[in-house]
């Protein structure tokens, strides 16, 4: 190659784009597919957040903004974290970044040196390794089990802990397993951070509103709080607000860490599109009656897709706390041969054989660094999803 540079032989493509782009072609050829790849709500933009979006148009909210955000914003985003999680922020200790992926990014990329460590438990957002490794850090490792419905034991994040470990990212709940941490769970957790001095924690929230079953959420510096300090906490209304295409995350952390992620915006993308803040402002601030709405949705969702995967041929599908997806495992299914005759040696194998025969689009789970296992995304129609989990019993059923 010679003209690009080496940074690029470290990242992988995001294998959800990969996936979601594959069954788009496929359609585009006429293929009956149902793609349950991408991690996006079906639901619209509730109606009072569209109608400030409008608003702030025909107010000419239209100049650069303030890098960290509008005031209005921060301010609402200081009023969301005492209200919801009863956590204090100054409005100087916020940010506002395009979408919750420039959060991480902007701090990963003010605080890693080579050779800095960044704890990701397994299975992970498939983001997480490939920002460290542009960041200049090390991605490493610690893996949960479907024993425990894949949340990170206290032990185990124990063992992992190097002298060189910078960071741990946290995400419940997750994707792409929707394990989401009780208080007690996340307790274990922080008293092992709090033993680990140098380690920061950077909690993803994005799907906080999407628990099930008279769940209780919580965060981190909520639990523990002498771990505010070095906590970043971050969050976003692409999920709950459903407003994905809209790009706007933010984050409540130390005042020296907010400085200097604004420091690496500012020469990056400076502040995000203002009319988008101003609809970010009435997501926060307006009615929050849409949540119970598509609280309920998802929730008969994921139980008709985990009942229907349980009762499928080789699978084993734990019921997640929150999110909209589930992470099977297909164990059981790798080794037998698929009806196109090809063996299925890996779960990107079943995928693709999945794909292929019953029109079925699915993320391999080794590309979420945990397998045998394979993530479906339940944020569509309960009529698709009853359809697609029927062609899996079918796929599963043809395997021999």
């Amino acid at each position: 190659m010679g003209f690009l540079s080496d940074t690029l032989s470290r990242v992988k493509p995001s294998a959800t784009i990969v996936m979601t782009q594959k069954a788009r072609d496929l359609k585009a050829q006429g293929r009956d597919v149902i793609s349950l790849s991408v991690g996006e709500p079906d639901f619209d933009t509730p109606d009072h957040i569209k109608e400030a979006a409008m608003a702030a148009i025909r107010r000419n909210e239209t100049r650069y903004p303030p890098v960290s955000g509008i005031t209005e914003l921060r301010e609402a985003i200081t009023r969301k974290f005492k209200r919801e999680n009863g956590l204090d922020y100054k409005v100087s200790q916020t940010i506002v970044c395009t979408g919750g992926k420039q959060v991480i990014y902007n701090a990963l990329l003010a605080t890693l040196n080579p050779g800095d460590e960044v704890l990701i438990p397994t299975p992970y957002w498939v983001s997480y390794p490939e920002m460290v490794g542009l960041c200049g850090g090390t991605a490493t490792f610690v893996e949960t089990r479907l024993e425990d419905n894949f949340k990170l034991r206290p032990e185990a994040l124990d063992r992992a802990i190097t002298p060189k470990t910078k960071w741990i990212i946290l995400n419940s709940p997750s994707n792409p397993s929707g394990a989401a941490y009780t208080r007690a769970e996340l307790k274990a957790l922080t008293d092992v951070l709090m033993r680990h001095p140098q380690v920061w924690v950077l909690t993803d929230d994005m799907y906080e509103h999407l628990t099930y079953g008279g769940f209780e959420f919580v965060t981190p510096a909520q639990v523990e709080p002498n771990l505010y300090e070095r906590t970043l906490t971050m969050n976003g209304v692409s999920k709950a607000y459903a407003m994905t295409g809209w790009r706007i995350g933010y984050a409540g952390g130390p005042e020296h860490l907010i400085k200097a992620m604004d420091f690496v915006q500012g020469q990056q993308t400076s502040g995000a599109c203002t009319i988008a803040q101003w609809a970010a402002v009435e997501a926060l601030n307006g009615p929050q009656d849409h949540l119970k709405t598509f609280k309920q949705a998802f929730e008969e969702r994921r139980d008709l897709v985990v009942s229907m995967l349980n009762q499928t041929k080789y699978l084993k599908c734990p019921t997640p706390e929150g999110a909209f997806y589930v992470y099977p495992s297909c164990a059981e299914a790798i080794g037998r041969r698929a009806p196109s005759g090809k063996v299925i040696a890996t779960d990107e194998d079943f995928v693709s054989e999945l794909l292929e025969s019953e029109g079925v689009a699915a993320v391999h789970g080794s590309a979420f660094g945990l397998g045998p296992n394979f993530r479906i995304s339940y944020a569509t129609s309960n009529a698709l999803l009853e359809e697609a989990c029927s062609r899996i019993q079918r796929f599963c059923g043809a395997l021999s």
